[in-house]
This record gives C-alpha cells, sequence and structure tokens, in this order.
C-alpha cells in the first residue's frame, strides 16, 4: 500500500469519539454526542449532532461539553446534560421544530443521570448536591483561595479514582418539573445513595439499586422501590451479590437485571418481580455467557447498557461479551430460547430503539473503525451506517491482523491476535511485542486499538492474547486465577508466546512485553519468573499485594480477589499475598530491562506500587527507568489528557526500540 500514510501518536488528535446517543420515538431521527479534543488547550469538548435523512448536521456549539441526549415522549423535545451555563452539568432542553436550548436546572451539586417520566412532564434525576465545606470556600474568596484545609471520613469508600475524594453528600433520587425545572428530592440520608434508577411505565413507581448493608463496601448493592411522590422504601428480596441495570416491563410487573453472586462469574440476565413477591430467576445461566461488555481498547470504550423490554414484553434485550466482541441478543420469555439480534464480530455499545421497535440506533466498533452510528430495521435486519467519522483512517495502512485459537495447558481453546506492521514482508524477521490487557476480568478483542496500530506502524509484530481470568469464555475461564494470580494466567501468555516466537517472520531474540494495571502486574511478574524477554514496560500495576492493602479506592473488592481477607488476618493469608506479589520474585536472576509508569492521581494503584518496583531494579543493578504523569488518574491510556497519553506511548517506543532494535 505504498500510498497510504501510517498511524502516528499525535493523532489520538485527531479521534472524534462518538460517547452516547439517543433516537425519536418514531425511528426517524438519531441524536449523538461526539467528543473532540482542542490540540491547543488540551480541552475535550462534546458537541451533539442529529442524523436520520441525509448527511448529520450539527445540533450544539462552543467548547464545553453537551452529552447524554434524551428524546421526550412525545419527540417533540431534546433533553440534554450540558456545561454551557457554568462548570457544573444542568439539564438543557431544545424545541425539535427549531429554537435555541434553555437550562431546566440550576442544581447546585453534581447530576449522575436522568430520565424523562412516561408522561413527559418531569425528569427522574439523581443527584448529588454540593458538599458543605465546598460551599463554604466558594461564598469566602479567602477560603477558596486557601483550599482544602483536611479531608474527614468515617466510611472505607472515601474515594474513586478519576473524581478523587469525595464529600460528604449522598447521591439520591429526585424529580425535577420539565417546566419550571422545580427540583423534589425523593430519597435522603447521609448513610446511604442511590442510583441507576429506573421509572414504571405508568410514572408511579422508581426501581434503583443501593448498598444499606451495615458495611457496604463488603458487599453488593440490592434493588428497591420508592413511589416517585417519596415515601416508604421498599426491598426486593434478591441474593447476596452485585445487581445492577434495572428496568420495568411494559406493565411494571416485572424488573430485569443484570448481576452475579459471586465476582468470579458471569454477569446474567436475570428477572424479579416489582412488588417483590417472588424468587429472582436468572434468565442466562445455563449458556455460561457474560451480559455485559467490557472490552479493553483505547479509544470509544463501549458501556454496558440497561436490559431492554419489548414493547409487548415477550423479550429483553441485552449485550453478550464473548470471543472478543459484544454482541446483542434477546431472550425470549415464551420460548426461554436466547435469539441473535447483531453477532457481527465488533462491539455493540449505547443502543436505544424506537417506541414501537421498528427501529434500533446503536453504536457499533470493528477492529479497524471506532465506534459509527447504526441504524438498524428490526422487520428485515437491514442496516444503514448513519456516521463516517474519522475517516482519515481509512487512508492509513494500519497493517493486518489474524485471528488464532491455540490450546493452553488447560487443553482448551484459548484467543489471540497477531498484528504484522504495515509493509510486511514475509521473508524478514520482525522485533515483536506481547501486550497484555487489564482487569483481568476484560477481554481483547475486535475492536480498534490504536496503541496497538501506533506499534505496529514503527516496524514491530504486535501480539494479544485473553489468558484465564478475563471474560468472554465462561465462567470457568474467569475463575481460573481466584486466589491465584501468577499462576495459569502465567502459563497462558508464556503458551502464547511460544505460538508467536514460532511464526516464520518473528525474531525470537527481539521480543518485550508490556501491558497495563493487571496487565502491567502480569509484566512485573514474567520479569521475575522468566528473562525471555529483552525489553519490558511496566504500567499501573500492583507489584505488592501486601502494601497495596489499605490505599486502593476498591480495596475491599481486590481483598475478595486475593483471599477474602486481610494480609495482617492471619500469617496464612500474608503468605497468600506475599506468593501473588511481582515484587517477591525480584532477586539477582531478573535481567529485563525495564520501564515503569505511573500516574501520580491514580487512585486505583497508588504510584507507591510502581516506585517499590523501580527501587527494587535499581537496586539488583538492572537497566530501568520511572516515568511519572501528574494530574493523570488510572486510566490515563484511555481518558487522560492528550499531550500525555501522546508522551507515554512515545516513552514505550522508545525503550522498546532501544533493546529490541540494536
Amino acid at each position: 500500500m505504498p500510498n497510504k500514510r501510517l498511524i502516528t501518536a499525535e493523532h489520538l488528535y485527531n479521534f472524534e469519539q462518538i460517547t452516547s446517543l439517543d433516537i425519536s420515538p418514531d425511528g426517524t431521527k438519531v441524536v449523538y454526542a461526539l467528543q473532540t479534543v482542542d490540540r491547543a488547550t488540551e480541552k475535550k469538548s462534546t458537541q451533539l449532532w442529529l442524523a436520520g435523512r441525509g448527511a448529520p448536521r450539527q445540533l450544539t456549539f462552543g467548547k464545553h461539553t453537551n452529552t447524554a441526549p434524551k428524546f421526550s415522549p412525545d419527540g417533540k423535545t431534546l433533553a440534554f446534560l450540558s456545561t454551557r451555563t457554568g462548570d457544573e452539568m444542568q439539564i438543557h432542553l431544545l424545541p425539535m421544530e427549531g429554537g435555541e436550548a434553555r437550562p431546566l436546572t440550576t442544581l447546585k451539586g453534581s447530576i449522575g443521570d436522568f430520565h424523562w417520566s412516561p408522561d413527559g412532564d418531569s425528569f427522574l434525576v439523581e443527584f448529588t448536591k454540593q458538599d458543605k465545606d465546598e460551599a463554604e470556600r466558594e461564598a469566602d474568596e479567602k477560603k477558596k483561595k486557601l483550599g482544602v484545609v483536611a479531608r474527614h471520613y468515617t466510611r472505607m469508600f472515601y474515594k474513586y479514582d478519576g473524581a478523587g475524594f469525595f464529600g460528604h453528600e449522598q447521591q439520591h433520587l429526585w424529580m425535577v418539573n420539565a417546566r419550571t425545572g422545580k427540583a423534589t428530592q425523593i430519597t435522603e440520608g447521609d448513610e446511604y445513595g442511590e442510583g441507576q434508577a429506573a421509572i414504571s411505565p405508568d410514572g408511579k413507581t422508581i426501581v434503583f439499586v443501593s448498598n444499606r448493608y451495615p458495611d457496604p463496601e463488603w458487599s453488593g448493592g440490592d434493588l428497591f422501590t420508592v413511589s416517585t411522590k417519596g415515601g416508604r422504601i421498599k426491598k426486593l428480596e434478591t441474593y447476596y451479590g452485585d445487581k445492577f441495570l434495572p428496568s420495568f416491563s411494559p406493565d411494571g410487573k416485572w424488573v430485569a437485571f443484570l448481576g452475579n453472586q459471586s465476582d468470579w462469574d458471569n454477569a446474567y440476565l436475570w428477572i424479579v418481580a416489582a412488588d417483590g413477591k417472588s424468587k429472582p430467576r436468572n434468565l442466562t445461566r445455563k449458556w455460561d455467557m457474560d451480559a455485559q461488555v467490557l472490552g479493553a481498547h483505547d479509544v470509544s470504550p463501549a458501556a454496558t447498557m440497561r436490559p431492554t423490554w419489548s414493547p409487548d414484553g415477550t423479550r429483553i434485550y441485552f449485550q453478550v461479551g464473548e470471543h472478543g466482541s459484544a454482541y446483542l441478543k434477546a431472550y425470549n420469555l415464551k420460548t426461554n430460547k436466547l435469539e441473535d439480534v447483531i453477532t457481527d464480530r465488533g462491539e455493540v455499545g449505547a443502543y436505544a430503539f424506537s417506541a414501537d421497535h421498528k427501529r434500533l440506533a446503536y453504536f457499533f466498533g470493528t477492529i479497524d473503525d471506532i465506534n459509527q452510528v447504526h441504524l438498524r430495521e428490526m422487520a428485515t435486519g437491514k442496516t444503514r451506517q448513519l456516521t463516517k467519522t474519522n475517516a482519515w483512517i481509512k487512508r492509513l495502512d494500519l497493517g493486518k491482523i489474524e485471528e488464532v485459537w491455540f490450546k493452553g495447558t488447560h487443553k482448551k481453546d484459548l484467543q489471540g491476535w497477531i498484528l504484522k506492521p504495515p509493509g510486511f514482508r514475509p521473508g524478514r524477521k520482525y522485533p515483536t511485542i506481547i501486550e497484555i490487557h487489564g482487569g483481568p476480568q476484560a477481554q481483547y478483542g475486535w475492536r480498534f486499538f490504536h496503541e496497538f496500530y501506533y506499534l505496529a506502524s514503527q516496524g514491530y509484530v504486535v501480539a494479544f492474547s485473553n489468558p484465564r481470568g478475563g471474560r468472554g469464555y465462561g465462567r470457568d475461564h474467569i475463575k481460573a486465577i481466584r486466589h491465584a494470580f501468577g499462576t495459569v494466567d502465567y502459563d497462558d501468555v508464556m503458551t502464547f508466546t511460544d505460538l508467536v516466537e514460532k511464526q516464520p517472520y518473528v525474531d525470537k531474540a527481539r521480543m518485550g512485553v508490556t501491558g497495563g494495571s493487571y496487565g502491567g502486574f502480569m509484566t512485573a511478574w514474567i520479569i521475575g519468573k522468566t528473562n525471555r524477554f529483552k525489553s519490558a514496560v511496566v504500567q499501573r500495576a500492583v507489584t505488592n499485594w501486601v502494601s497495596f492493602v489499605g490505599n486502593s479506592d476498591l480495596n475491599w473488592y481486590f481483598e475478595r480477589w486475593m483471599g477474602n481477607g486481610p494480609p495482617y488476618e492471619s500469617e496464612a493469608m500474608l503468605k497468600k499475598y506475599w506468593r501473588q506479589s511481582p515484587i517477591s520474585l525480584m532477586g539477582k536472576h531478573v535481567k529485563t530491562p525495564t520501564l515503569i509508569t505511573h500516574s501520580l492521581m491514580d487512585q486505583r494503584v497508588e504510584h507507591e506500587q510502581g516506585e517499590q518496583l523501580y527501587i527494587a531494579l535499581k537496586r539488583m543493578g538492572v537497566e530501568s527507568e520511572l516515568v511519572l504523569f501528574p494530574e493523570s488518574p488510572h486510566g490515563l491510556s484511555r481518558v487522560g489528557r492528550t499531550d500525555r497519553r501522546i508522551v507515554r506511548l512515545n516513552h514505550i517506543l522508545r525503550w522498546m526500540d532501544k533493546y529490541l532494535k540494536k
């Protein structure tokens, strides 16, 4: 392909990322949010676009964020969240027949999500009031200038990666008048919050998720209902474990939701009686499939959507993550069978049906193109692509990707991919980089991954796979590393590496390895176990599970992964944590030159974890460097400031080039 250019790190500035959508009730219009980056200021802005007949046209303009579009039940008004009136997101209304958008709310605090009521007269809003201390600082210039003096907490869940430290207000449910903007609080309390709410078809009842156990950090949430006018909250008896994204059936008698009873299991589709008079029913258990989207990629990620009932209540639509793809399926409640809706290789992200379910609008991303908006005629299956964003990608030579299946040490099939560099020549030997995904409960697959294409453009074979511990291959695949990190998952990565290095075009003397989060953990584990790789980049990794306990935003969650208790509980538990820590493998036998990268605002895995490994390698005389990114979260490679994402990529390339292109 002599006329095609190569992808660069700087192309991160060029990506237009579709982030949310909705379809009008009559199915003739689709509105979506499109995010872009201003190279001069590093600011991201999101604007709304309208698609349907003809070329899409822009609805909103400016440097602010306009997102989460939602059509009113009659289709005449579009509601959306916007920062156009200040730093805080507010609900705005835009008449679809023409005119300017107007702000509806002036709430002081943070809106999480919102939904139209069925009659279009009001909104159900998830809202967190502004913290009292923050309000006092805003009202006093001296206090505002001095900033936060101290943070005081009594709960374990007091921070979240990407959001920072919490205030003391809980998120609660409110009803907002769609004409006047008057807000009425429905739920309250300083101890528990509510979220993922949905409103019943008759507009009288709200279902939501809340965790009201004495020690909520240690348990999954439950489903509750409350009247839209407030009053007594009723718990729906289900099971002990995670439950999320509930939705009412058209007759209001049932609630569908996603959830599981163990961290190491699939998410399943469930239903339970809305009046709480029957036990929950797991609809998808027998298929051993994961009813959620947890794909690992770095551009335009997809989200798991709320289960969607058909208008007649006979089907429930939901996503399934499987073998590197995210499909859309339907459970038929009459036949108790699954029906395929969209099973193309790729990832179905956000989706929305017209009121009569004759049309479906949805995001779909593939391995060589990021999310595009599609419109599907449900009766015929005929699909039309409504957007052509990022057309410049088609003018690039990305290289060629080959899917490979191989046997793991457990004699079962595992899936991987090998990306050959642009201009590939069969008779030549290439340096190769093994990439390992995060999670570990995620999956690589049929989605565009800028980092992979960038490294391939620099002359590397890039190989990636889905070892045990990840999702998309059934419950046994997920739970294989429960309390046993660095065991069969390591075996799978090494088996895949064996397969890759046997390819005639791979120079096995010039192989590198890298990964982030769990992938960083595994990279650190690998350099402690073998010197077969000539270069390694450890990114945002847990390296010492013992010291990790107590400083992560999801500390209790990881404790369940390690051994259902903290390391100081007993000597046996301490040994279990230490045995799964890469730092325990560091010794004089370690030789692999290693670059460590970490973010200084990473509250999922604190930067001390990367620093521990760096100092250990330095003490052993191993060639190593440390790169720290200020003001950046754990997800820097996906959501971080674009210039920092570019610098990160260039450091990875520089390090690999230094040792693999000698």
